[in-house]
């Protein structure tokens, strides 16, 4: 069984950074890829970043692009996602999550496994 923590989620003000990590156990995760999701309040979950099972190959949303920076270490089984100038929108649970698949976008619906969750708040 994988397992998934989370860690780095804290209360933060707007234009700050953040570094996330998600350290994996129970299996070696390089050969697929893995993820970053969001939910915020009253939001359905969605994707924030993706990372290959290299790491070659990253993809972002749209409203985090050059913002954040996804990456992976396969030699520790940890993803993390940098997020720099944070916005009070940027607020959400976020979630690690292990892809299906090997490439680096992904939908809710291709997710092996999900972390529990770490909380990010940005005040304005």
């Amino acid at each position: 069984q994988v397992q998934l923590v989370e860690s780095g989620g804290r209360l933060v003000q707007a234009g700050s950074s953040l570094r996330l990590s998600c350290a994996a156990s129970g299996r070696a995760l390089s050969m697929f890829a893995m993820g970053w999701f969001r939910q915020a309040p009253g939001k359905e979950r969605e994707i924030v970043a993706g990372i290959n099972w290299s790491g070659a190959t990253t993809y972002y949303a749209d409203s985090v692009k050059g913002r954040f920076t996804i990456s992976r270490d396969n030699a520790r089984n940890t993803v993390y996602l940098q997020m720099t100038s944070l916005k009070p929108e940027d607020t959400a649970v976020y979630y690690c999550a292990v892809s299906r698949r090997a490439i680096a976008t992904m939908t809710g619906g291709e997710i092996y496994y999900w972390g529990q969750g770490t909380q990010v708040t940005v005040s304005s």
